[in-house]
């Protein structure tokens, strides 16, 4: 049966009437993780469009400072970048699909899991951002993002172009994932997943269960591997198999993760 997302104007009702919403455990029992772009940040017509609320930062410091700072960002955005948009914050975090993670807040990220996407896949990717206005070509380092949010009539041209590449380029070790109104080019090898893997076994996300948020198909490997850390899926803006809820948008989440960072009930000991 289809699961239906929680409606704004009913959020509060369904955080106190959900169990898996209303946390009904302490909060040092939870590593909250958290995929960026779409998740708990609106999607902007173009990345460097996103908007990070001062309320936004607060609440991430506030649920560190709860979990002793088992909250970290899972996205496609290399480490830099994250910490450039929520400064003065700076959380643990998996970036550029998991070929970078930090453990400790504000420490460096370790040394990368692969090297930046070689120059050549680089240029022939940008070659298709100039087939018409609106296609965004975003640099990740390690990826690549094709956006047309812009151009949403664009879409087929993009991703046969990109298939094109992709079937010219056999040599090269790279995958696209279709997303909202974007399409990614990354390595494989490394994905969120492994990395989130990887993060569980250190402090002080090891023993606790991850609540992991997402919206996109970069993110359903994750969900997939939650069950290994009895963990709980959360998706924003569609259903996903196995989940626990799901949010419609953005917003939701970040009025949620507000409510559980100052609600006593969840205090911990």
């Amino acid at each position: 049966m289809r699961r239906a997302c929680v409606h704004p104007a009913r959020l509060s009702d369904k955080v106190m009437s959900n169990p898996i919403l209303s946390l009904p455990a302490a909060l040092n029992q939870f590593a909250i993780l958290l995929d960026v772009d779409g998740t708990i940040l609106d999607l902007a017509p173009t990345p460097r469009e996103v908007f990070v609320s001062h309320a936004l930062r607060d609440t991430l410091a506030r649920l560190s400072e709860r979990t002793q700072g088992a909250v970290a960002f899972v996205s496609g955005r290399p480490v830099s970048e994250l910490d450039l948009i929520f400064a003065p914050l700076q959380l643990p975090a998996i970036g550029g699909h998991g070929a970078e993670l930090r453990i400790v807040a504000g420490a460096a990220a370790g040394a990368p899991r692969l090297a930046p996407l070689d120059s050549r896949v680089k240029q022939r990717f940008a070659a298709i951002a100039e087939a018409g206005p609106g296609i965004v070509l975003e640099d990740k380092g390690y990826s690549l993002a094709l956006h047309y949010r812009l151009a949403p009539d664009k879409e087929t041209l993009v991703r046969a172009a990109a298939a094109e590449i992709c079937s010219d380029l056999k040599d090269t070790s790279i995958e696209l994932l279709p997303g909202k109104l974007v399409l990614e080019v990354k390595q494989t090898g490394v994905t969120k997943a492994i990395a989130v893997r990887e993060l569980m076994t250190y402090p002080p996300f090891a023993t606790r269960r991850p609540i992991f948020l997402g919206d996109d198909v970069t993110d359903l490997g994750v969900f997939e591997i939650l069950p290994d850390f009895n963990g709980i899926g959360i998706s924003v803006g569609r259903d996903v198999p196995g989940i626990a809820a799901c949010f419609d948008r953005p917003a939701d989440v970040r009025r949620w993760l507000e409510q559980i960072s100052r609600n006593d009930a969840f205090a911990t000991p």
